[in-house]
Protein backbone atom coordinates (compact mmCIF):
# COMPACT_ATOMS: atom_id res chain seq x y z
CA UNK A 1 0.00 0.00 0.00
CA UNK A 2 1.20 3.49 -0.78
CA UNK A 3 2.41 5.29 2.34
CA UNK A 4 -0.24 7.97 2.08
CA UNK A 5 -3.25 8.05 -0.22
CA UNK A 6 -3.13 11.86 -0.24
CA UNK A 7 -0.85 13.59 -2.75
CA UNK A 8 0.01 17.27 -2.51
CA UNK A 9 -0.35 18.77 -5.98
CA UNK A 10 2.68 21.03 -5.39
CA UNK A 11 4.84 17.91 -4.83
CA UNK A 12 3.76 16.08 -8.02
CA UNK A 13 6.34 15.85 -10.80
CA UNK A 14 5.35 17.18 -14.20
CA UNK A 15 7.81 14.76 -15.84
CA UNK A 16 7.17 11.47 -14.04
CA UNK A 17 3.73 10.01 -13.17
CA UNK A 18 3.09 9.38 -9.48
CA UNK A 19 2.14 5.72 -9.08
CA UNK A 20 -0.02 4.39 -6.27
CA UNK A 21 -1.14 0.96 -5.12
CA UNK A 22 -3.87 1.00 -2.45
CA UNK A 23 -4.84 -2.31 -0.86
CA UNK A 24 -6.69 -1.37 2.34
CA UNK A 25 -6.41 -3.57 5.41
CA UNK A 26 -9.48 -5.25 6.90
CA UNK A 27 -10.32 -2.41 9.32
CA UNK A 28 -10.47 0.22 6.54
CA UNK A 29 -12.41 -2.19 4.30
CA UNK A 30 -14.93 -2.66 7.12
CA UNK A 31 -15.29 1.11 7.48
CA UNK A 32 -15.86 1.52 3.73
CA UNK A 33 -18.33 -1.39 3.74
CA UNK A 34 -20.32 0.25 6.53
CA UNK A 35 -20.25 3.61 4.72
CA UNK A 36 -21.63 2.00 1.53
CA UNK A 37 -24.14 -0.30 3.30
CA UNK A 38 -22.35 -3.46 2.16
CA UNK A 39 -22.57 -6.74 4.05
CA UNK A 40 -18.84 -7.23 3.47
CA UNK A 41 -15.95 -5.93 1.42
CA UNK A 42 -13.67 -8.92 1.04
CA UNK A 43 -11.04 -7.51 -1.29
CA UNK A 44 -10.23 -4.02 -2.49
CA UNK A 45 -7.41 -2.72 -4.62
CA UNK A 46 -6.89 0.56 -6.41
CA UNK A 47 -3.79 0.69 -8.60
CA UNK A 48 -2.85 3.48 -10.96
CA UNK A 49 -1.08 6.76 -11.43
CA UNK A 50 -1.49 10.52 -11.35
CA UNK A 51 0.04 12.21 -14.38
CA UNK A 52 0.13 15.74 -15.76
CA UNK A 53 -2.59 16.75 -18.22
CA UNK A 54 -1.58 20.07 -19.68
CA UNK A 55 0.18 22.79 -17.73
CA UNK A 56 -1.90 22.88 -14.55
CA UNK A 57 -4.29 19.91 -14.69
CA UNK A 58 -3.76 16.35 -13.47
CA UNK A 59 -5.23 13.05 -14.61
CA UNK A 60 -5.77 10.04 -12.36
CA UNK A 61 -5.98 6.72 -14.19
CA UNK A 62 -6.49 3.52 -12.18
CA UNK A 63 -7.93 0.05 -12.03
CA UNK A 64 -10.41 -0.71 -9.23
CA UNK A 65 -10.78 -4.32 -8.14
CA UNK A 66 -13.15 -5.42 -5.41
CA UNK A 67 -15.16 -8.34 -4.11
CA UNK A 68 -18.33 -7.10 -2.42
CA UNK A 69 -21.16 -8.83 -0.61
CA UNK A 70 -24.63 -7.24 -0.67
CA UNK A 71 -28.06 -8.50 0.36
CA UNK A 72 -30.28 -9.78 -2.46
CA UNK A 73 -33.11 -7.34 -3.19
CA UNK A 74 -35.60 -10.22 -3.30
CA UNK A 75 -34.51 -12.74 -0.66
CA UNK A 76 -31.94 -10.80 1.41
CA UNK A 77 -29.50 -13.71 0.87
CA UNK A 78 -25.88 -12.58 0.48
CA UNK A 79 -24.83 -11.87 -3.12
CA UNK A 80 -21.11 -11.81 -3.88
CA UNK A 81 -20.02 -9.67 -6.83
CA UNK A 82 -16.57 -9.24 -8.35
CA UNK A 83 -15.90 -5.74 -9.68
CA UNK A 84 -13.10 -4.78 -12.08
CA UNK A 85 -13.46 -1.22 -13.29
CA UNK A 86 -11.25 1.31 -15.05
CA UNK A 87 -11.31 4.69 -13.31
CA UNK A 88 -10.39 8.05 -14.77
CA UNK A 89 -10.60 11.48 -13.16
CA UNK A 90 -9.37 14.77 -14.56
CA UNK A 91 -8.55 17.36 -11.92
CA UNK A 92 -8.81 20.80 -13.53
CA UNK A 93 -7.26 23.94 -12.09
CA UNK A 94 -9.91 26.19 -13.66
CA UNK A 95 -13.52 25.12 -13.76
CA UNK A 96 -16.29 27.61 -14.49
CA UNK A 97 -17.84 28.83 -11.27
CA UNK A 98 -21.60 28.94 -10.89
CA UNK A 99 -23.53 30.84 -8.27
CA UNK A 100 -26.94 29.85 -9.59
CA UNK A 101 -29.32 27.80 -7.48
CA UNK A 102 -29.95 25.47 -10.41
CA UNK A 103 -26.88 23.97 -12.05
CA UNK A 104 -26.87 21.87 -15.20
CA UNK A 105 -25.01 18.58 -14.86
CA UNK A 106 -21.87 18.43 -17.02
CA UNK A 107 -21.63 15.85 -19.79
CA UNK A 108 -18.36 14.52 -18.39
CA UNK A 109 -18.69 13.50 -14.74
CA UNK A 110 -15.02 12.52 -14.48
CA UNK A 111 -13.90 16.17 -14.30
CA UNK A 112 -13.22 17.41 -10.76
CA UNK A 113 -11.94 20.71 -9.41
CA UNK A 114 -8.25 20.69 -8.52
CA UNK A 115 -7.49 21.56 -4.94
CA UNK A 116 -4.23 21.52 -2.99
CA UNK A 117 -4.32 17.72 -2.68
CA UNK A 118 -5.58 14.69 -4.58
CA UNK A 119 -6.99 12.12 -2.16
CA UNK A 120 -6.73 8.76 -3.93
CA UNK A 121 -8.64 6.97 -1.15
CA UNK A 122 -11.64 9.28 -1.67
CA UNK A 123 -11.55 8.61 -5.43
CA UNK A 124 -11.35 4.87 -4.72
CA UNK A 125 -14.39 4.94 -2.41
CA UNK A 126 -16.38 7.05 -4.88
CA UNK A 127 -15.49 4.74 -7.78
CA UNK A 128 -16.49 1.70 -5.72
CA UNK A 129 -19.85 3.27 -4.84
CA UNK A 130 -20.52 4.01 -8.53
CA UNK A 131 -19.56 0.48 -9.62
CA UNK A 132 -21.80 -1.37 -7.15
CA UNK A 133 -24.81 -3.24 -8.55
CA UNK A 134 -27.94 -1.25 -7.74
CA UNK A 135 -30.19 -4.29 -7.37
CA UNK A 136 -28.12 -7.37 -6.54
CA UNK A 137 -30.09 -10.55 -7.05
CA UNK A 138 -29.17 -14.06 -5.91
CA UNK A 139 -29.22 -16.69 -8.65
CA UNK A 140 -32.68 -18.17 -9.00
CA UNK A 141 -34.32 -15.41 -6.95
CA UNK A 142 -37.47 -14.20 -8.64
CA UNK A 143 -39.88 -11.51 -7.69
CA UNK A 144 -43.29 -13.07 -7.08
CA UNK A 145 -46.60 -11.47 -7.83
CA UNK A 146 -48.61 -10.04 -4.94
CA UNK A 147 -52.34 -9.80 -5.55
CA UNK A 148 -54.55 -7.72 -3.28
CA UNK A 149 -58.25 -6.96 -3.51
CA UNK A 150 -61.18 -6.09 -1.30
CA UNK A 151 -63.50 -8.94 -0.30
CA UNK A 152 -65.83 -10.07 -3.12
CA UNK A 153 -63.77 -8.20 -5.75
CA UNK A 154 -61.74 -9.99 -8.41
CA UNK A 155 -58.08 -9.00 -7.98
CA UNK A 156 -56.34 -7.24 -10.86
CA UNK A 157 -53.24 -8.99 -12.13
CA UNK A 158 -50.33 -7.60 -14.13
CA UNK A 159 -51.77 -9.09 -17.34
CA UNK A 160 -55.05 -7.21 -16.77
CA UNK A 161 -53.19 -3.90 -16.67
CA UNK A 162 -51.65 -4.33 -20.10
CA UNK A 163 -53.57 -2.01 -22.44
CA UNK A 164 -53.48 -4.25 -25.53
CA UNK A 165 -54.22 -7.57 -23.83
CA UNK A 166 -57.98 -7.27 -24.42
CA UNK A 167 -57.41 -6.14 -28.01
CA UNK A 168 -55.36 -9.22 -28.78
CA UNK A 169 -58.09 -11.40 -27.28
CA UNK A 170 -60.67 -9.61 -29.45
CA UNK A 171 -58.50 -10.08 -32.54
CA UNK A 172 -58.14 -13.80 -31.82
CA UNK A 173 -61.89 -14.08 -31.32
CA UNK A 174 -62.63 -12.30 -34.63
CA UNK A 175 -60.16 -14.47 -36.52
CA UNK A 176 -61.72 -17.66 -35.13
CA UNK A 177 -65.22 -16.47 -36.12
CA UNK A 178 -64.25 -15.26 -39.62
CA UNK A 179 -65.89 -17.47 -42.33
CA UNK A 180 -63.12 -16.62 -44.85
CA UNK A 181 -60.55 -18.09 -42.46
CA UNK A 182 -62.54 -21.33 -42.29
CA UNK A 183 -62.85 -21.61 -46.09
CA UNK A 184 -59.08 -21.15 -46.61
CA UNK A 185 -58.24 -24.12 -44.43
Amino acid sequence: MTASPVFRVADLSSAVPQRFDLRPESDLRATIAAELDLSALRKLSFVGEIRPAGKRDWELVAKLGATVVQPCVVTLDPVTTRLDTDVRRLFCAKLPETNDEEVEMPDDDTIKPLGDVINVQTVMTEALALALPLYPRASGAELGEAVFAAPDVAPMRDEDARPFASLSQLRDQLVSNDPETDSKT
